[in-house]
């Protein structure tokens, strides 16, 4: 479709004023006292203006779907999301005046629906993960609109090369500590865009750092990570929203990563809980799976006598999940016995000891 072109310069500057009013976000050390030759650190990703790190993800497939004449000022946006992504768009999508319509598992959290909803997007609901693709490309088609289709641009929209994205921003922000260039960097993977991102970047720079991919015990990612024959799976990916897939999507790149760990979803939300009682901040799950990993990193590190650096990521704001990962009952429904786990995790921090 021809997109009106004074209206496509109006919709990349309103996107980029927007960006050009936000700070980058911070780098936040986490003390591990016990393991004084290793430091960790949090990229803050819940302070960008929809509270999670698919706020970048979102602006950066607007901006490659504007300039390739995907979108106008007409045209409804779709995609397949398990909330955050969703969120973000939906706020974009309002910036620039038009329709926007998620694709949602029934199972995503309330709270994220409501953030959806509050930036003037609908949500349509499926049963499964496996459904969201089809939903989405169907309702596109309906209304004349973009699927904008987040698992398989994640990788390509963004500049993996730099211009602020998350990798440079790492880099930049961990200039002036003790171990300046990392020794890993830890994410999950929804979309496998943020690892291919900053996978692909310390490949450019000739960094020696290392990329860990934490993924939920269901998902496939780590199962394909081992046997690249595996590419789907029937059933969901475990209750860790916004990261693992039934399905191995286009913009997991596996040959850009070094390691893929599996977690269990108690792991998780054991982790969780006990990162936001020491930070002061309720984190999202996914920050619980990556943190279980960098846990298991920073043993084996000392283990070796290792002196070095391991950044993740707080890849969301936790109170959208008080009614799941922060809530008791909703633990205890899942049949999960997380008691064990946050004792493991307490002692790391207070002794830095992490085999049983």
């Amino acid at each position: 479709m021809a997109c009106d072109r004074d209206w496509v310069n109006w919709a990349i500057g309103r996107i980029e004023a927007d960006f050009n009013r936000s700070a980058d976000t911070h780098l936040i050390p986490v003390a591990l006292p016990a393991l004084p030759h290793i430091a960790l650190y949090l990229k803050d990703e819940s302070s960008h203006p929809t509270g999670s790190l698919k706020h970048r993800l979102a602006r950066s497939l607007f901006l490659y779907a504007l300039c390739n004449g995907r979108i106008g000022p007409r045209t409804t946006v779709v995609d397949a999301s398990s909330g955050s992504t969703a969120v973000s768009e939906a706020y974009f999508a309002r910036m620039l005046g038009i329709p926007f319509v998620a694709v949602c598992p029934a199972s995503t959290a309330p709270a994220k629906i409501e953030a959806i909803e509050f930036y003037g997007g609908r949500c349509h609901f499926v049963d499964t993960a496996h459904e969201m693709y089809g939903a989405a490309q169907q309702l596109a088609d309906e209304t004349g609109g973009h699927y904008i289709d987040q698992f398989t641009y994640a990788e390509r929209a963004t500049d993996w090369r730099g211009n602020n994205n998350i990798a440079e921003s790492i880099f930049s922000q961990m200039s002036h500590e003790p171990h300046p260039i990392p020794t890993w960097i830890v994410t999950g993977a929804g979309t496998g865009g943020t690892s291919a991102t900053i996978g692909r970047f310390a490949r450019y720079n000739r960094h020696a750092t290392k990329i860990c991919v934490a993924d939920p015990e269901a998902s496939i990612f780590h199962k394909h990570w081992h046997d690249r024959s595996i590419v789907r799976q029937e059933g969901g990916a475990g209750r860790i929203e916004g990261i693992g897939r039934p399905r191995v999507e286009p913009s997991f790149l596996p040959d850009v990563i070094d390691r893929v760990m599996a977690i269990e979803d108690a792991q998780s939300v054991a982790a969780t809980r006990v990162l936001s009682r020491r930070l002061g901040k309720l984190c999202g799950g996914s920050t619980g799976t990556s943190l279980w990993a960098c846990a298991v990193i920073a043993s084996e590190m000392a283990t070796r006598g290792e002196a070095g650096s391991i950044v993740s990521i707080l890849c969301d704001d936790g109170e959208r999940y008080r009614s799941s990962y922060f809530n008791d009952a909703w633990v205890a429904e899942q049949g999960q016995d997380i008691a064990p786990y946050e004792r493991r995790m307490d002692r790391f921090f207070d002794t830095g000891l992490w085999d049983e």
